[in-house]
């Protein structure tokens, strides 16, 4: 019970990008492939996607190394319009029973690394905290760990509310995880966002 379960949220629509974020390209990879692989190189226990808008597309697009990983379980979120919170709910009874612990991160943060996930659990590990959060530049950031304590809480969430509306109610009760100097915790919401992220790429690589 130890382990920590990851929770991806990827069912959104994209409306400011104007076409499925998780499918952009970067390299060889897509958006949601890179998340995918940190992911299950990290030292979670296992790994929920959550897909709602063109969940089939996607995932004919997610390389089968990544889709039939043993760490790896794939779900549809049919109720995703109905926001952020349905993704939560459900993802959570997927692993509740297993796992005492879930971090949630997004789709959408091309910098998010395995040694950036497994830097905030040894953190989590290390507080004795409930509630943890990646700290970005003296501010909270993602990804955040959630411990048994709110599963309640969690699953009382309606419409776009996600685990951020716990970190301001039980903000007495939260850690924070400051992030090494170098990590970005950027995430892509608009072509701006996408082709200011893809120079930045083209310069690393």
């Amino acid at each position: 019970m130890n382990d920590i379960a990851g929770i991806i949220l990827a069912a959104g629509a994209s409306k400011r990008m104007g076409r499925p974020k998780q499918l952009l390209p970067v390299g060889e990879f897509n958006l949601v492939e890179m998340v995918l692989q940190e992911a299950i190189q990290s030292v979670l226990g296992t790994v929920v996607l959550v897909l709602g808008h063109e969940s089939d597309a996607i995932k004919r697009n997610i390389r089968p190394s990544l889709v039939h990983h043993h760490k790896l379980k794939i779900i549809h979120n049919s109720g995703y319009k109905n926001g952020m919170s349905t993704s939560i709910i459900l993802s959570l009874k997927i692993v509740e029973k297993e796992y005492d612990q879930v971090m949630f991160l997004l789709s959408d943060m091309p910098y998010l690394s395995a040694s950036i996930i497994n830097h905030l659990i040894k953190g989590y590990w290390e507080s004795g905290s409930d509630l943890c959060a990646l700290k970005v530049k003296k501010r909270r950031s993602l990804p955040v760990i959630v411990s048994r304590k709110y599963y309640p809480d969690m699953h009382r969430l309606r419409g776009d509310i996600g685990a951020r509306d716990l970190f301001v109610k039980y903000a007495n009760e939260v850690s924070f995880i400051e992030a090494p100097e170098a990590y970005h915790d950027f995430d892509l919401d608009t072509p701006e966002d996408y082709e200011e992220y893809l120079k930045t790429y083209t310069t690393e690589t």
